[in-house]
């Protein structure tokens, strides 16, 4: 596609030759590979680049604006991040230094990240008017939040974009429910059909349901890949990636010596004080994990890190990023973090202890172990921790993802099945898969059948209680006798979006797991899923009508039931059996909630020892190879070509194995190349079938 106020065509499509160990090499113009790659498509209206943390996507998107700004007509270029501290990732550039025609170059006042007050819409209103100005003004480039791009979109309306780039970074965010405020916005924009758009991701999918993309709008959308497994292949240092699942069976403070080594550059993200795991006391939990470490020695005056000395003598620095009593001296810490002149000193800081920060866009590369405790549901979340820990150092061949979790209380070949589940989850999403988690769609019995939706052979059953999936979406739609609807827009999207976010908060609520693990004789179950699950709703949506309280809570109950009894049994809303309550099972519930990777049949598992009173169950090492390999599997579940031209299309790929002495991969720009790639990986699959096939006759 080009934009028909270019003044010559700029190259939609560019095919380049594939260079080992590019990851960090530069070309002439200062580009690195997935870099130049995205920069080859630089003349798509719609881009959409997926890649993962340290990868370059701010400088590709440099490259990429510069072009469009200088040679396709375009008027403006406006960046739109998540939160304000990733804005610096696209603070000034002098590309021309390495080779390139122009540098990235932001006025001040149009850097919005940097602009006083919160983005908030009574507050927003100064940098909604700033963004008014910039587009008025002859100026070139405006960095601003995606709140403040929504109020500033609603203030000003989608004509005001015209011949710009809107650039979204972290496209995660995005949501193709309607519901979603940014993705309705950037629908708006697609149907305009007058600015242009580059979107960036490290993980693109969310921790949620939906999809960020309608398949119809990502159709528009000219995709570039650039997979883990490719950035770990052209490396210069980090070779390697451990992922290990920890079990413990007292307090983690307790279990937290035996995984944190104090020699590991660390990022360690204690739970959230409503998880099972949390002690109730985030300060105190961050105090005893310090106490771990060595002796107290007193504050750094320069930095506000803690000084710890070390069993063998060495003077730990920890920043600690949970303690919010006091503001100014959190941000001094963070400051002190972001310091430029620290970036290349390994030395400047040794542990970071933080709650909900320091994970999406934190930028630290000398992180050499991410230790996460408490079980995440949030794949996203998952991705974008090993994010932290995956970025190219010197002297840094391996890093490690640690999760400690309390035991659950399952057989361990069923936590062993279960965290095999969650590994082949995350390779998917490593290699930019869309994992999502089923969605349900509960509705009162006899309302009608939903469209998109199968109800199996006979149809859907008026008079009975139907169940039906729409395998596009991996959306089930179950009809509840019974079931109460919500009354306000508001109830409604949460029974729509956030229902896996108030099972959890039930499921590891301490009064919940109590009553129901150990009092269970006399407790009955309507108590826990009426009366306890009902609080719990009533504190997290205070504003709501006690008419929604009751619908969320019938919602939250029966996708409980289905979810952790993975199977489709069918409930009168409020008689969820008991075990439903038992909190220690998350793990497994959880990992239940991935669809496409328990058709996988890939062993992920290295080994199992014993860990404290409980076990340890250490995934193998995620590198290169061992991600080609997944990525493979992975492609030949989706890939439909006939055996016959398989095995023609797999005859050629070892040919062109000879002659380039590697074979082709489905990530190339070349479209045949590709091909080949997705033919091998159809013919192994065909292969293994008939093997099976022998073996069972």
């Amino acid at each position: 596609m080009t934009n028909p106020t270019n003044n010559y065509t700029i190259p939609a499509v560019s095919i380049t030759t594939a260079h080992t160990g590019a990851s960090c090499t530069s070309n002439a113009l200062g580009m690195r590979t997935m870099q130049e790659r995205a920069f080859a498509k630089r003349g798509e209206q719609y881009l959409l680049i997926k890649s993962p943390p340290a990868s370059g996507k701010s400088r590709a998107l440099m490259f990429i604006a510069l072009d469009k700004l200088n040679n396709q007509g375009v008027k403006q270029a406006i960046v739109v991040v998540p939160e304000r501290s990733i804005g610096g990732s696209f603070a000034n550039e002098p590309l021309t230094d390495f080779g390139f025609h122009w540098d990235w170059h932001v006025e001040p006042q149009w850097n919005l990240c940097n602009a006083p007050g919160i983005d908030e819409p009574r507050v927003a209103k100064s940098k909604v008017e700033a963004v008014s100005k910039f587009l008025d003004s002859d100026d070139q480039v405006l960095i601003c939040t995606h709140a403040t791009f929504r109020f500033a979109f609603e203030e000003l309306g989608v004509a005001a974009f015209d011949n710009r780039l809107i650039a979204i970074d972290e496209f995660h965010h995005v949501s193709a429910n309607p519901d979603n405020k940014l993705g309705s916005q950037l629908g708006e924009l697609l149907e305009r059909d007058n600015a242009h758009i580059v979107a960036m991701t490290g993980s693109y999918f969310r921790g949620d349901s939906e999809a960020v993309l309608s398949t119809v709008d990502e159709s528009k959308f000219e995709t570039v890949t650039y997979t883990y497994y490719e950035q770990l292949n052209g490396y210069r240092w980090l070779k390697s990636l451990d992922i290990g699942y920890f079990f413990y069976t007292r307090t983690y403070v307790e279990a937290i010596a035996k995984v944190l080594d104090p020699s590991l550059k660390t990022i360690v993200h204690i739970p959230n004080v409503n998880a099972r795991e949390s002690l109730k006391d985030k300060q105190r939990e961050v105090d005893e994990i310090m106490g771990t470490l060595g002796e107290w020695q007193g504050v750094d005056p320069d930095t506000g890190f803690h000084l710890i000395k070390a069993k063998d003598g060495r003077i730990l620095k920890v920043a600690d990023l949970v303690d919010d009593s006091d503001a100014a001296k959190r941000s001094f810490v963070l400051n002190a973090l972001k310091d430029p002149a620290a970036n290349n000193n390994r030395d400047h800081v040794d542990i970071i202890i933080a709650l909900g920060m320091a994970k999406e866009g934190f930028d630290w590369i000398w992180c050499e172990h991410a230790l996460t405790v408490g079980y995440r549901s949030s794949l996203t979340e998952i991705v974008q921790i090993i994010g932290r820990a995956t970025r190219d150092a010197e002297g840094k061949e391996r890093s490690r993802f640690t999760n400690l979790i309390a035991e659950p209380a399952a057989e361990q070949s069923a936590t062993s099945e279960a965290v095999n589940d969650m590994l082949k989850a995350i390779s998917a999403s490593l290699l930019m898969e869309q994992v999502l988690s089923p969605r349900y769609e509960f509705t009162p019995k006899n309302i009608g059948p939903q469209e998109g939706f199968d109800y199996g052979p006979e149809g859907y059953q008026p008079g009975t209680t139907n169940a039906g999936v729409n395998e596009a979406t991996g959306q089930w739609h179950i009809e509840i006798n019974g079931l109460k609807k919500p009354e306000t827009p508001e109830a409604t999207r949460i029974c729509k979006e956030d229902l896996n976010e108030v099972v959890t908060s039930f499921i590891q609520d301490k009064t919940a797991l109590e009553r129901g693990l150990f009092d269970q004789e006399n407790t009955l179950p309507e108590e826990l899923t009426q009366l306890r699950m009902g609080k719990i709703i009533r504190d997290r949506y205070p504003e709501l009508s006690s008419g929604d309280h009751e619908a969320i809570r019938q919602h939250a109950i029966a996708a409980m039931n289905i979810t952790q009894q993975a199977k489709m049994a069918l409930t009168e809303p409020g008689t969820s059996p008991a075990e439903t309550t038992l909190g220690s099972t998350a793990l497994i519930d959880g990992v239940r909630k991935f669809i496409n990777v328990r058709e996988l049949d890939i062993d992920l598992i290295d080994r199992i020892n014993p860990f404290d009173a409980a076990y340890a169950i250490l995934g193998k090492a995620m590198d290169a190879k061992s991600l080609q390999q997944i990525e493979a599997i992975i492609g030949g579940k989706k890939i439909s070509i006939p055996e016959d031209e398989a095995r023609e299309l797999a005859m050629r790929a070892l040919q062109f194995k000879t002659e380039r002495g590697r074979l082709p991969t489905v990530n190339s720009a070349d479209p045949w190349e590709q091909r080949m790639a997705e033919g091998v990986a159809a013919f192994a699959r065909y292969r293994a079938q008939a093997t099976a096939a022998q073996s069972e006759g």
